[in-house]
């Protein structure tokens, strides 16, 4: 039975990454835009709040969480409940990581990037840049460090959300693009859109 599920999810996954790589121009399109106003909205928010200071509000595992969310939408990893859960996990322990031992860089790294990837599988939240996320709340610029557990709310909770409404507008604009992939949002979606259609 296990090998049954391994085989299928095994298949699922090809599938998707087969469909996602075909040469798609309108998806290409709406992938870039997204990500474009994404990025565009918190690298603004950046500029107008902090322009000459370090950057905080763009944290590097962003750029990752967009190729995600915005150019693999079906992919389990990019679902809001992995895009969000899977950073705020990842920040509240890279952060409490530091604060444990926050001069000890060969331990605090490694520790951080184990322990969230633990525990996003623990909470099913598991989005690959949320360990950048904690590598980078240990890592980080003195600005960052200095944050404390205000890293959790701003940048991270906050730029995810940014990057998450934005996924919900440019992901659902054609009907080819449905984001997020759940079966009941998708009931709910045909529920509203079958009354235009008949009408």
């Amino acid at each position: 039975m296990p090998v049954q599920k391994i085989k299928r999810n095994y298949r699922k996954a090809k599938y998707i990454l087969y469909k996602e790589t075909l040469v798609d121009y309108k998806e290409h399109f709406w992938a870039f835009l997204g990500s474009f106003v994404g990025i565009g909205i918190i690298a603004y928010l950046q500029f107008q709040t902090l322009p000459h200071s370090d950057v905080v509000y763009l944290i590097g595992s962003f750029g990752a969480s967009s190729v995600l969310v915005y150019g693999v939408i079906q992919s389990p990893l990019a679902q809001p409940r992995n895009l969000i859960g899977g950073h705020l996990v990842s920040a509240i322990i890279g952060v409490t990581v530091q604060q444990l031992a926050p001069d000890i860089l060969w331990i605090t790294a490694p520790l951080a990037v184990s322990l969230s990837i633990v525990f996003m599988q623990m909470t099913k939240t598991l989005h690959p840049p949320g360990g950048a996320t904690a590598l980078i709340a240990v890592t980080g610029s003195a600005q960052i460090k200095n944050l404390g557990f205000w890293y959790v709310l701003s940048p991270v909770l906050s730029g995810v959300l940014i990057l998450f409404v934005v996924a919900l507008i440019f992901n659902n604009i054609t009907s080819n693009r449905q984001y997020p992939n759940h079966k009941k949002i998708h009931k709910i979606r045909n529920r509203i859109e079958n009354p235009f259609k008949k009408s």
